[in-house]
């Protein structure tokens, strides 16, 4: 077995995109000789000018040494032309996302290197089977996915390909550390970890502005308050470009055959049709023409507060969100007593409010007074929180509700009937794909979960979230989503079934263990 040691490894990066001269950028400050190739030299001039000038920006701001920015920029030489890389160890291409020309730059450069060069592709969904097809060595062809910005963003997915040898990918593990990355390892899969794992993110809110129950700003505001993500779907597609995250999306869809969960959005088509492709082109799901973007989502104001205490049940135990109901506790005007149940709802007079577990309000409860909340991501800290109301709850009903949240210092957002409402939908969605990720040896519950907090800057992995919330309940969520829907997109995943009912028999055993302590 060979042993592949790229400490010393001379690296060139093919491609002076702001993706490439980032990772020359990393290369260079890490002590590699680097060489960095474009068509284009003179592009490849300007983009190493560029860079000087940031790094020199850098010392002026106390962020970096001269001597470091000296070291840096002495490492990188730039070539006019590929026979010059012929030395290099490990060549990253960083050009136009094309299987056929990557395929044709890594044809070309096995003609000129050695054949231990490791050819590294920065593609973000192409096959890296398909791009070493063809290619002699297929085995020292491998996914470097890098996100942009390259020297800052944490992640970096290593992708096997078919015929990849695991030493190589263990070897560029190893050098990611050593350049404080956080490398995951991914099978060669259309849109490897996290462009196939966030799918349902975007598609879900784009679902919801379909079924036309919330507003872009509105949505934006409770994926990010209530949910705890870095920003919303639609703000965030925005910033992407449509036309980029669109075209990843029909990507993915058209390489899984045209798997139901993967299918492209309307909404966000009509926006790519209109030319309305986000901030790049001022205008999106928001304007950008003016200094503040527009729309913008004002939360209501908080409901005055009943002039006598309130009285509360709090059945069940409320595992999943124990913020809340201390929080309810803890609150001099909310007079709450809590009692067993294997139900959790809180109860408010004839009416019941329970945390959604994917269900219609309207369709399930059309005689019962029944309010379903979407989940919180700190319910602790918590400014607000998303009801839907079944029809036999009045005006005055709903009031009560929003009462009791104003005194948590909690603002009610009321919403039409949304089936798992729009944090616990994205939650349970994201959580199934990572599911189906690992059912299919795609790569582990660790390096999803670690991919998509450094990746896409998610506030947790997709198995933290199971943990936190429950497998069970998401798992529920899922099938009264499948049930209302009839829809294969909500279908849940073999590997959660699974992972359900192993804690449904470790449970068990926990149990009996804990009786024969006791009859001990």
């Amino acid at each position: 077995m060979k042993i592949f040691n790229l400490q010393q490894a001379k690296v060139a990066v093919i491609g002076a995109g702001t993706m490439g001269i980032g990772i020359a950028q990393l290369a260079a400050m890490n002590g590699h000789t680097t060489y960095i190739f474009d068509l284009d030299i003179e592009k490849t001039k300007t983009a190493f000018s560029q860079l000087r000038i940031q790094l020199e920006k850098r010392v002026q701001l106390g962020k970096m040494t001269q001597a470091s920015v000296d070291t840096t920029l002495g490492n990188i030489q730039v070539v006019a032309d590929l026979q010059q890389l012929a030395n290099a160890d490990l060549i990253i291409e960083a050009v136009v996302e094309k299987k056929e020309v990557k395929q044709s730059l890594f044809q070309q450069l096995a003609e000129i290197c050695s054949k231990t060069t490791i050819f590294a592709s920065n593609t973000s969904s192409i096959s890296i089977t398909a791009i070493a097809s063809g290619i002699s060595q297929s085995e020292r062809v491998v996914g470097l996915h890098f996100f942009n910005p390259a020297p800052v963003m944490k992640l970096v997915e290593i992708v096997k390909g078919l015929k990849t040898l695991p030493e190589i990918a263990e070897a560029l593990a190893v050098l990611m550390q050593s350049w404080h990355k956080v490398p995951v390892m991914a099978k060669s899969t259309p849109g490897f970890i996290v462009n196939r794992v966030a799918r349902p993110y975007y598609a879900e809110a784009f679902r919801a502005l379909q079924e036309n129950v919330s507003s872009p700003e509105q949505l934006d505001f409770i994926l990010r308050e209530c949910g705890g993500f870095a920003m919303g779907a639609c703000e965030l597609t925005d910033l992407i470009g449509q036309d980029v995250n669109f075209s990843v999306t029909q990507s993915v869809y058209q390489e899984f055959f045209y798997e139901p969960r993967y299918r492209p959005s309307l909404v966000q088509k009509e926006l790519v049709d209109a030319g309305c492709y986000g901030r790049k082109s001022s205008q999106g799901f928001y304007d950008y023409r003016q200094e503040k973007r527009r729309p913008e989502y004002i939360l209501p104001a908080l409901k005055p507060e009943l002039s006598t205490s309130v009285k509360v049940q709090i059945s069940g135990q409320w595992l999943h969100d124990t913020g809340l109901i201390q929080r309810l506790k803890n609150t001099s005007s909310v007079n709450s007593v809590q009692i067993q149940s294997e139900i959790d709802k809180i109860l408010i007079d004839d009416m019941a409010v329970m945390l959604t577990q994917g269900q219609s309000v309207m369709i399930e409860y059309p005689q019962e007074k029944v309010v379903l909340m979407d989940w919180l991501a700190n319910a602790t800290t918590a400014k607000a929180v998303v009801l839907t109301a079944s029809p036999r709850c009045t005006t005055a009903d709903c009031d009560k509700v929003s009462q009791l949240f104003a005194a948590l210092g909690v603002t009610s957002i009321w919403v039409k009937d949304h089936p798992a409402l729009f944090v616990m939908r994205s939650i349970a969605m994201l959580v199934n794909e990572a599911c189906e990720a690992v059912l299919h040896g795609i790569a582990t519950e660790q390096d999803i979960d670690a991919a998509m907090k450094y990746g896409v800057n998610y506030p947790q992995g997709p198995f933290q979230w199971a943990a936190q919330i429950g497998a069970t309940q998401i798992l529920t969520t899922l099938e009264n989503l499948y049930r209302l829907y009839g829809e294969e997109r909500y279908r849940p995943s073999l590997y959660l079934r699974k992972k359900v009912a192993l804690q449904s028999v470790k449970k068990s055993q926990d149990v009996e263990t804990q009786t024969l302590k006791q009859a001990g």
